[in-house]
């Protein structure tokens, strides 16, 4: 572990805050503040108030992460389930949105004011692919169809406010979900499955981090000799 130790001492490429805030676990302002702030607050104050909420929830999220063991091998199941459950612990603990919560958020936030149906879907689509998800089931195609269908039978273009529209695009749906087997009593399934998707993306990228970190430092002259450890043998809690 010299060479770890080393590295730790030398290397600024892993620095603390970078298993908290990378791509995947990145969390906006209004992430951290739920609650929008009083109206009475203006300014340097209003500033002041996002900052210390903020300042709070890091300072939350890094004491759990300096408990909790993490190993970077997101090839073993074991090691990805681990890292899942403490950065669900570090949501919990600091009141931060989960991967679910941030999506469908942004859902909300982006098609509040939508008003048709097609372009409420061609905006989920933008949504999947900003956010980097597969669909692998190839449910948006089978979505446009649908809507296809019941503008078809309704003659014109299908609305939000359309409710008997609306009803027929939501049974056709239920027949979508019917047929992928998508039941809505398991979300919660589909949601930790998805977490844990995250969860290995994001040790892949650790461990991307930690390989090109160790590679550059190990090109210096002072490590030339030294013998570069494997990955999961590094503890993330003496890099914070």
């Amino acid at each position: 572990m010299a060479f770890a130790s080393r590295l730790l001492s030398k290397s600024k490429q892993l620095p603390a805050g970078q298993i908290l805030l990378r791509s995947g676990n990145a969390v906006p302002v209004r992430s951290f503040a739920k609650e929008a702030a009083p109206s009475t607050l203006k300014g340097d104050e209003m500033l002041k108030g996002i900052f210390l909420e903020v300042k709070k929830k890091f300072e939350t999220a890094m004491g759990i992460l300096r408990k909790e063991k993490i190993t970077i091998a997101p090839e073993d199941p074991a090691a990805v389930q681990q890292y899942a459950k403490v950065m669900k612990a570090v949501r919990e603990k600091a009141n931060l949105f989960s991967e679910s919560q941030k999506i469908q958020y942004t859902i909300q936030t982006k098609t509040k004011d939508i008003p048709d149906a097609r372009t409420y879907l061609l905006t989920l689509k933008e949504i999947r692919i900003k956010r980097g998800l597969t669909d692998e089931l190839g449910a948006e195609a089978m979505m446009m169809d649908a809507l296809e269908k019941v503008e078809k039978e309704i003659k014109k273009p299908l609305m939000r406010n359309d409710k008997k529209g609306m009803a027929l695009l939501t049974a056709e749906f239920d027949k979508i979900n019917k047929k992928l087997g998508i039941q809505k009593e398991e979300l919660p399934k589909y949601e930790e499955e998805l977490e844990l998707k995250i969860a290995k993306a994001q040790l892949e990228e650790l461990k991307k981090d930690a390989v090109e970190a160790m590679e550059t430092q190990k090109k210096r002259e002072e490590f030339k000799d030294e013998h570069m450890p494997d990955v999961k043998s590094l503890d993330i809690r003496n890099f914070l």
